[in-house]
């Protein structure tokens, strides 16, 4: 395996750490309803953290988009609001499933949706299919969601000796939601492989190979920022107790808390994708939708360990630990063996 594809395999499993990570500041926010909170946290990562990053990246910030017809921007920023949907859809799965269910059914569609259409859309899954590298990586993808299942069995059996239930449980809807988010969650892969263009073009003005996908990042998290941002005002909007006024009305000091907090937290999330681009300027072109795989099966490896780490498995008995752990060690060979079959 070249020191290449180890390092993309890296700076994936940094994004995934940072993703897995992001919820913990946000944690720290008091008084604060979730649909301010997350748009405080959404508006740093989704419109500031992109924008100042491109403009410092690009020699000229907007003659760059201007050299862009429709053509292109257009899917680029659908893609980004097929993946907003996808982040809504995820905390309602959540609430009809639980946790460990919620993450494992839209975590596993999602893995198999993002890492896959791309190569049968673009009609590449057949030579795919009739190499020796291909074989091994989709060997790669099937061996991640046995762990990503394994896993997210694990969660199940945590959550029922710790007595946690999903809050409203409705397994017709959650499986709904679930197909759904996950589904859509996968916009964000179908968003870089459309934004290739713009990642060439910020190369030939001199931008390093590990950057040029940042800029697509204004485009596609302004189609997940229209969808996020929407979703929560028109909530706020809508609620009688009149809640956004009462987050601004709490005393300055937990006010400017909570902004550090969920600023931190906003930048979290964003770096999850800022390191994706590292890990994918190191995978070979040919195999670079195997990035989305990567960064979601490394997402719930990162998950379990924070978990550990956090002590959120103490009192849950060994056996659900022994599970996590046997389901994170399968999802590092998943990933070794994807390492082994992009370098076949």
């Amino acid at each position: 395996m070249g020191s290449g594809i180890i390092l993309g395999i890296f700076w994936h499993f940094v994004g995934a750490a940072s993703a897995a990570c992001f919820y913990a500041p946000l944690k720290k926010v008091k008084r604060w309803s979730w649909e301010t909170m997350w748009s405080v946290a959404g508006i740093f990562s989704w419109i500031i953290l992109p924008w100042t990053i491109s403009y410092l990246l690009l020699p000229d910030f907007w003659a760059y988009y201007a050299s862009f017809g429709s053509e292109i921007l257009l899917p680029v920023f659908l893609f980004g609001a097929m993946w907003g949907v996808g982040n809504i859809g995820y905390g309602l799965t959540m609430r009809y499933l639980g946790m460990s269910m919620g993450i494992g059914i839209a975590i596993g569609i999602t893995l198999i949706v993002g890492t896959l259409m791309t190569p049968i859309i673009q009609g590449k899954f057949g030579e795919l299919v009739a190499s020796t590298g291909g074989k091994l990586t989709l060997a790669g993808v099937a061996i991640a969601l046995i762990g990503v299942a394994i896993v997210s069995y694990a969660g199940l059996l945590k959550e029922r000796a710790t007595g946690v239930r999903a809050e409203e449980f409705d397994l017709k809807k959650g499986l709904l939601l679930a197909v759904m988010c996950g589904i859509f969650s996968a916009g964000m892969s179908f968003a870089m492989s459309a934004a290739v263009p713009m990642h060439e073009i910020a190369s030939q003005l001199g931008v390093s190979s590990l950057y040029v996908a940042l800029p697509s990042y204004v485009v596609i998290m302004g189609g997940g920022a229209l969808i996020n941002l929407g979703y929560c005002f028109s909530r706020l909007m809508c609620k009688k107790d009149l809640s956004f006024k009462l987050d601004i009305s709490v005393p300055k000091a937990l006010l400017i808390s909570n902004i550090l907090f969920a600023i931190l937290g906003g930048g979290m999330w964003y770096f999850q994708f800022f390191f994706y681009a590292w890990g994918h300027a190191n995978i070979p072109t040919e195999y670079g939708f195997m990035s989305w795989m990567l960064h979601m099966s490394f997402y719930v490896l990162c998950g379990g360990i924070v978990g550990l780490i956090l002590k959120e498995w103490k009192d849950t008995g060994r056996k659900p630990v022994r599970i996590l752990s046997l389901g994170c060690l399968v999802i590092i060979l998943a990933a070794n063996i994807v390492g082994l079959g992009m370098a076949a």
